[in-house]
């Protein structure tokens, strides 16, 4: 029995480890570019857009297949510098904790 406690000791304290990581995720921001920085696209690290950025030179009606593509890269930018931030900080989240052999937390980072 004095492992089942240490066992729930482990999981409450992964539980407040994780809610800690989740509302640091909520307000941590990365931003993504593309076009020399004439786009910016600015994200939460759990993907919620918070900006977007758009140089006025883009701004040209007979070109917007451009300004749409240079946008997309921006947020592909963006997307993955907020996944590099999510294993990072999740990852934190459950150092040090003993998971029991072939356990894999979803969302951490991969070996």
């Amino acid at each position: 029995m004095k492992d089942l406690a240490g066992l729930m000791k482990q999981a409450q304290e992964m539980q407040q480890r994780m809610r800690a990581a989740q509302e640091r995720l909520e307000t941590l921001e990365v931003t993504g570019e593309a076009g020399a920085g004439l786009v910016r696209v600015t994200l939460t690290a759990k993907g919620e857009m918070r900006k977007l950025t758009i140089d006025p030179s883009l701004l040209v009606p007979d070109e917007t297949e451009v300004l749409e593509d240079l946008i997309k890269a921006a947020h592909a930018d963006a997307r993955r510098k907020a996944e590099t931030e999510q294993q990072k900080v999740l990852g934190e989240a459950t150092r040090g904790i003993a998971l029991p052999p072939g356990f894999d937390m979803p969302f951490g980072p991969k070996p």
